[in-house]
């Protein structure tokens, strides 16, 4: 078994590909990751022209610098979603910023409540999406179909112990959405990519 804190081989690959230039790594990496980046940006952005241009942006700045992923602070996956809500937010803040100056008053407190708002959200579906299907499947059943943990597990063929396990966990990862909001990354639960 490899080691937890190694990466993917694919990843180590991968940036190694890109950093000698070649083109169909990029094309690769769009194809695994754009969705991701694309659901993460509008989901910051809350506009599908504005997440294009953030998609376009963030395959941009991972071609142009491949050395910025470090292996040894998570995965591939991880470090793409982290440059994708950066510049993300960026862009949030940028246009709320131009908005601010053509109105009075205290419209920069709203604005950074705004920005909390779509990282936290942007962190929590990238959560949702990266966390093994086991649990995704018992808050599925439990938050959106409004069953309760006896319900959930038999909808789920596992016992009831194992339901709320599923839920518990399930629940603990979400709450690090907000906790890690001054960190500037998205934790990487379950290590999915």
């Amino acid at each position: 078994m490899a080691h937890q804190d190694a990466p993917p081989r694919w990843d180590r690959t991968m940036q190694q590909r890109l950093a000698r230039g070649e083109a169909a790594a990029l094309g690769e990496l769009y194809d695994r990751f754009a969705s991701l980046v694309h659901g993460l940006a509008h989901r910051v952005l809350g506009d599908e022209q504005a997440a294009d241009g953030v998609t376009r942006e963030v395959f941009a700045h991972v071609w142009e610098h491949p050395d910025g992923y470090d292996p040894r602070q998570g995965t591939l996956r991880t470090w793409i979603a982290t440059v994708t809500q950066r510049i993300a937010v960026q862009r949030l803040r940028a246009n709320g910023t131009a908005a601010l100056g053509e109105q009075d008053g205290g419209g920069a407190e709203e604005l950074e409540r705004t920005v909390r708002r779509a990282s936290v959200a942007a962190r929590a579906d990238y959560i949702v999406h990266s966390m093994p299907a086991p649990l995704r499947a018992a808050l599925d059943l439990a938050y959106f179909q409004r069953r309760d943990y006896r319900q959930a597990a038999a909808d789920l063929g596992v016992t009831d112990d194992e339901a709320r396990r599923r839920l518990r966990l399930g629940l603990q990862l979400l709450s690090t959405a907000h906790d890690a909001h001054d960190t500037g990354a998205p934790p990487d639960p379950g290590g999915a990519a």
